[in-house]
């Protein structure tokens, strides 16, 4: 997965393109328009958040908006009239991708009653679609905390702002909440909420590993998804590699 580092703004909002794009044509120089301008912006709209959607996917969120728009088809100052930066773009693909998660973590909760399966069926939706390749970087904060004062003594501002495992033993993954908080951190949080049912539902079950953290169920979507050239090959690769990993999740007999 090429997850790579990029700010994230506070914009959220996709910028008014129809004037501009009255004026400008769609950034190719292609005339006067022929179709409704409506009709023609919504279809631009949906081409460059499908390229967008690719794109992030195959090279992560580092990749730059000239890749989006020759994926798109259009000009690059069409996709900056849509979204004003890149941060804006990123933010836009990232929470669909979380909210996306977050309804198929859901929809596994209700629907199914066995807790192993409610979580395998999670993470097999989840890699199928390729979901690990666009999380946003706080979903997929992790680091390695020692043990320290405050295990014992409460936990930490940033351990608050994300739920956490009631038993987490020196050393484990876990997700570290971001210094200052992100406008989309509520979908973040709420797909880390969801996502923590199923862990804590397999786990009661005593069909998941005592040490499995949510951070630990987020790091198999993102690496269960490997990016092939050929499209038989991924499919294949993911769920060979997605059925190693739940094996690794599940608890054994003592």
């Amino acid at each position: 997965m090429h997850m790579q580092n990029t700010h994230w703004s506070s914009a959220s909002a996709v910028a008014p393109a129809d004037a501009m794009d009255a004026a400008a044509g769609d950034g190719r120089g292609d005339g006067p328009r022929t179709t409704p301008l409506r009709v023609d912006a919504q279809r631009n709209l949906e081409h460059v958040l499908r390229a967008a959607r690719e794109v992030f996917g195959e090279l992560g969120y580092g990749a730059p908006m000239e890749d989006v728009a020759r994926r798109a088809r259009v000009g690059v100052g069409t996709v900056y009239r849509r979204f004003p930066s890149k941060d804006v773009l990123v933010r836009r693909i990232a929470e669909e991708e979380t909210a996306r998660l977050t309804g198929q973590a859901r929809a596994a909760l209700s629907e199914e009653d066995e807790p192993w399966s409610a979580l395998s069926r999670f993470l097999r939706m989840s890699v199928a679609s390729g979901a690990g390749r666009l999380l946003p970087p706080q979903v997929l904060r992790v680091g390695v905390v020692e043990a320290g004062p405050e295990e014992s003594g409460g936990a930490s501002a940033d351990e608050a702002r994300l739920p956490q495992q009631r038993t987490q033993p020196a050393g484990e993954l876990r997700l570290v909440g971001q210094r200052s908080a992100e406008p989309d951190d509520a979908g973040a949080t709420t797909l880390l909420d969801v996502v923590g049912q199923l862990v804590e539902r397999a786990r009661a079950a005593g069909e998941l590993r005592a040490d499995v953290a949510v951070s630990d169920v987020l790091l198999v979507i993102a690496t269960a998804a490997p990016l092939l050239p050929d499209a038989a090959q991924q499919a294949a690769a993911s769920t060979r590699l997605l059925d190693i990993l739940l094996e690794g999740l599940r608890s054994r007999p003592a």
